[in-house]
């Protein structure tokens, strides 16, 4: 069995329209939810030899806030992946590491947990995740393949889900009016 982490990163900051969507930084409300997501992943307790990590400026910046302890290989290939993608990057790990925390983006993340999970293997944690996966979301699935060169659609389950807001209720969605 592998264990698959995914991170989404959290919250970007929008004030500077002029910025590329690679270089857009996190807003204040982003930084609280990357920092408390951080504490929970250490209070969890699922180890992760490998941080495999989009290079783009919020999910670097998202990492910083998290202070994880574990080795970093970015990937160019993760900004804005689909599904696929992701799949044939774990495909690809080399030295077949027994946990992996991916950080990324949407709404290639949430796909790939839907694309995992298999049918059998649905729960109240997939219903959530298809609900929302907003920013800073934590989630874990367990994969019954022995090497990541298995990794293939409906291999997984889902066993962990955390949203900022549900250890937080100041950083759920934000009130309009």
């Amino acid at each position: 069995m592998k264990t698959l982490g995914l991170l989404r990163h959290a919250k970007s900051d929008w004030d500077d329209m002029a910025l590329r969507d690679f270089d857009r930084g996190l807003n204040d409300r982003g930084k609280r939810g990357a920092a408390l997501m951080g504490r929970h992943i250490r209070e969890h307790g699922t180890p992760f030899d490998l941080l495999l990590a989009s290079p783009a400026e919020r999910v670097r910046l998202t990492l910083e806030a998290t202070r994880l302890d574990i080795p970093i290989r970015w990937d160019e290939r993760i900004y804005l992946a689909d599904s696929g993608t992701l799949i044939d990057i774990l495909r690809s790990l080399e030295g077949d590491p027994a946990g992996v925390l991916l950080a990324g983006h949407n709404p290639g993340l949430q796909q790939l947990i839907f694309d995992l999970v298999a049918p059998e293997a649905e729960n109240p944690l997939l219903e959530a995740a298809a609900e929302k996966y907003p920013t800073a979301t934590f989630a874990v699935l367990e994969l019954a393949i022995d090497s990541w060169a298995e990794c293939a659609p409906r291999c997984g389950k889902l066993v962990h889900l955390a949203r900022p807001r549900d250890l937080d209720p100041e950083l759920g969605p934000q009130k309009v009016g």
